[in-house]
């Protein structure tokens, strides 16, 4: 159901190659001194990495849940195995958590029964999240490259449904059944030797002329840019959005939160968190072009009514 006033602070999956322990730790810490009340956590991008996670993964929703988190599973962004399918298919048979399908290939088998939608799937209007809906989708977490206009109509045309957005993070843009971020060091998917957990923010890439573009994780291409929303959310919020989505990049997400969750209770305003996640995530280019309808890699500061969906 839509909030009627402050939305809920999520936290999608880590999409990057994080070693056991370090990812058991991002969680504890998030467990203990997060301001998110969901958290959606789970192998996403790529399932060779599922074994550093999978040791951990009991004990992280256990200390997620005594802390008062709501937990979510992630499916498999691309599912093109005999393996991979079976993971999928014994996530949604055997959870007693809500799933999070991030293929399509998921919808099939989680019809009728409650579950998420994430931001890898492409919900572009209010059509398609009807019959998600009509489905059993309970909340579905919008694409990043929707601009607020598309996001403010399926608000107004489905007010008692849960939409969240993308607001922090790099951008998922695109997912290969190959790995260039391996090809990139002279090695083939099927033997990577897991050389993506070099890089625990991903691997950024440059044009001929040196300028910044994209940045490879595994199989994934994410924007080179963070995704920026925390002084843009006003509007959506007046409009009823239900959760605001966090994507956890190799920083204090734990500040990011708090920066996040000050700014929607109405304690400082977005500039200012701006200014403090300069300082949470240097060297990271923000954006929020795509929210505006300009290019995903823009960002736009003041001066932006017509651009968020208003005349």
């Amino acid at each position: 159901m839509a909030t009627t006033g402050k939305p809920a602070l999520s936290l999608g999956p880590i999409y990057f190659l994080w070693d056991g322990p370090k990812w058991r730790d991002f969680y504890f810490r998030i467990a203990d001194e997060a301001a998110v009340e969901h958290v959606t956590l789970g192998e996403t991008v790529c399932s060779k990495r599922q074994h550093f996670s999978e040791p951990h993964v009991a004990e992280v929703v256990e200390r997620l849940e005594a802390a008062g988190k709501r937990v979510t599973l992630s499916t498999l962004a691309m599912v093109t195995l005999p393996r991979e399918s079976r993971h999928v298919r014994d996530l949604i048979a055997g959870s007693l958590h809500t799933v999070e399908a991030n293929d399509l290939s998921a919808l099939g088998l989680l019809k009728g029964r409650p579950h998420s939608i994430g931001p890898l799937v492409n919900v572009y209007n209010a059509a398609t999240a009807r019959t998600l809906a009509a489905r059993g989708a309970e909340n579905i977490c919008l694409p990043p490259e929707l601009p607020a206009g598309s996001i403010r109509q399926m608000l107004e045309a489905m007010p008692d449904f849960s939409f969240e957005v993308f607001a922090f993070g790099r951008m998922p843009l695109a997912i290969s059944a190959r790995c260039a971020h391996a090809r990139s060091k002279g090695l083939t998917k099927d033997n990577c030797q897991f050389v993506c957990g070099e890089e625990p923010d991903g691997l950024p890439l440059r044009t001929l002329d040196r300028q910044s573009f994209l940045v490879l994780n595994g199989v994934q291409t994410l924007s080179n840019s963070c995704v920026v929303l925390v002084d843009d959310l006003a509007p959506l919020v007046e409009a009823g959005l239900s959760r605001v989505r966090l994507s956890p990049q190799d920083c204090d997400m734990v500040k990011v939160a708090s920066l996040y969750r000050a700014v929607l209770d109405g304690r400082i305003d977005g500039e200012e968190a701006i200014a403090d996640l300069v300082k949470v995530y240097p060297g990271v280019r923000f954006s929020n072009g795509f929210l505006h309808r300009q290019e995903g890699a823009a960002w736009v500061s003041r001066g932006r009514n017509a651009a968020m969906g208003r005349d």
